[in-house]
């Protein structure tokens, strides 16, 4: 127990220590993992009593984006814009440009490549995460230093 807790500590002072931008990333990917779990889990379920799994793709994507943009505005880019309407908007509209784009792999991979639906949709969150990591910071939470 002491030694979790001594361990905790060191964790905590490194991370302090981390420049901000590196902090970010470290944020962003914690955040990523949590929103790709959402994702992950609500379309099993969804799975479970819908057929089609594009439906269920874009399901999942609502309920990852709503929790998306609430733990990166908060946690990860620490946003202070006072349009919250216009950021979610903007925030909504880089998301389905990623949307578009899980749709389009997960059609190439289970149509086209005749692969496992559960196991594409693992496969391309890790891309998805990435993209929407980009589209985060250069489309919805840049920064007015």
């Amino acid at each position: 127990m002491i030694s979790v807790l001594l361990l905790s500590i060191y964790i905590l002072s490194f991370y302090d220590s981390l420049p901000d931008k590196m902090k970010e990333i470290i944020n962003y990917l914690i955040i990523g993992f949590l929103t790709t779990v959402v994702s992950i889990v609500s379309y099993f379920i969804l799975r479970l009593i819908i057929s089609s799994y594009l439906i269920c793709t874009i399901l999942s994507w609502i309920f990852a984006v709503l929790f998306a943009y609430v733990t990166n505005r908060v946690f990860v880019f620490h946003s202070k814009n006072q349009n919250i309407i216009g950021e979610f908007i903007s925030f909504v509209g880089a998301r389905i440009l990623s949307l578009l784009i899980e749709i389009a792999f997960m059609f190439i991979s289970v149509d086209v490549l005749s692969f496992n639906d559960r196991a594409s949709k693992i496969v391309v969150q890790f891309i998805i995460v990435v993209v929407n990591y980009i589209f985060s910071k250069l489309l919805v939470f840049k920064r007015k230093d």
